[in-house]
């Protein structure tokens, strides 16, 4: 029989370690101060971008199997994760870098034609578009499934968790600011807004014009348009203003927005720091494996990062 295992924290992170562990036969609880929707994972724009996150090498190898554990679960409708063709815009050809896209399925330059008034460059790339609706309470209900249970529960520190497990994985989120007691967390806000889908499949993205990231990731049947990202900014009240200016970049990136319904603006605070920390911490009562600090790539990363998270669990 496996080992006792008790995951800190509901979000995508915590949810996808708590799956895995489960593969590996260990027996597991979630302990969460907040529980879907009210994660930041249960509102992200969610498609398959490596954004704001680091180190750079460690990144890609879990975004790369993360990018794997998506394609596999395009096929499961429930699961809402939408294969989709992104297009990556630069508004100076001089400054372009593909390095990190350029080995993707389908990765070539858009033609210029494709490229929206003022931009010089394009990278288009498959991905994949994560319907967080959808998506996470379908990885709720499969852990749930499996024999899991989940407890709203405030966790102090993950030594507390030891007392009741063999181990503790600990995804908090921002959270580590307590937890862990971990200084290097920033909060970064985000704020987005959900239009009616005029029939759009493709992604678009500009992370390199000054000012905000700029994207418009098209569901089923609704459109995320982003976004901001403020740092030090923990505020969850839209602002109209930052709503405008959101619907007046994405028109200019996607003109069949023009008339799109509007559906609700989002907002929520990224997790960031200096570099995502997993890695095994030796505690008298048994390990802690922590899994945070995933900025604005929570989902890009979930699985590659709970992977490794679950291997170390194994380590001498």
């Amino acid at each position: 029989m496996g080992l006792k295992v008790i995951v800190i924290g509901c979000g995508v992170a915590g949810l996808s370690s708590a799956r895995l562990l489960q593969e590996a036969g260990h027996r597991v609880e979630i302990w969460a101060r907040e529980l879907p929707p009210r994660t930041t994972s249960s509102i992200a724009a969610a498609f398959w971008y490596p954004y704001r996150v680091f180190p750079r090498a460690r990144v890609a190898t879990w975004a790369d199997d993360s990018y794997a554990a998506f394609a596999a679960l395009a096929d499961t409708p429930a699961a809402g994760v939408l294969p989709r063709q992104a297009l990556e815009l630069f508004p100076d050809d001089a400054d372009v870098d593909t390095s990190w896209s350029a080995a993707l399925p389908g990765a070539r330059p858009a033609p210029r034609s494709e490229l929206p008034p003022g931009y010089a460059y394009g990278q288009l790339f498959d991905s994949f578009v994560i319907e967080t609706p959808r998506y996470v309470p379908w990885l709720r209900a499969r852990f749930l499934a499996a024999g899991g249970t989940i407890e709203t529960r405030a966790v102090e520190r993950p030594a507390d968790a030891l007392a009741h497990a063999d181990a503790v994985l600990h995804c908090p989120g921002l959270g580590a600011r307590e937890t862990a007691r971990d200084g290097g967390m920033l909060p970064v806000r985000g704020q987005l807004v959900r239009v009616a889908n005029p029939g759009l499949t493709r992604v678009l993205v500009d992370e390199h014009s000054d000012g905000a990231i700029t994207y418009v990731v098209p569901r089923s049947d609704d459109v995320i348009l982003g976004g901001t990202s403020e740092e030090g900014d923990e505020r969850l009240d839209p602002d109209a203003a930052t709503t405008e200016a959101i619907l007046a970049r994405c028109l200019a990136l996607e003109p069949r927005l023009a008339g799109a319904a509007r559906l609700g603006v989002l907002v929520g605070v990224r997790p960031c720091r200096p570099e995502v920390r997993v890695e095994r911490e030796e505690l008298p009562g048994g390990p802690v494996i922590h899994n945070y600090g995933h900025g604005g790539a929570g989902i890009t990363l979930s699985w590659g990062c709970a992977a490794e998270a679950v291997g170390l669990l194994n380590a001498p």
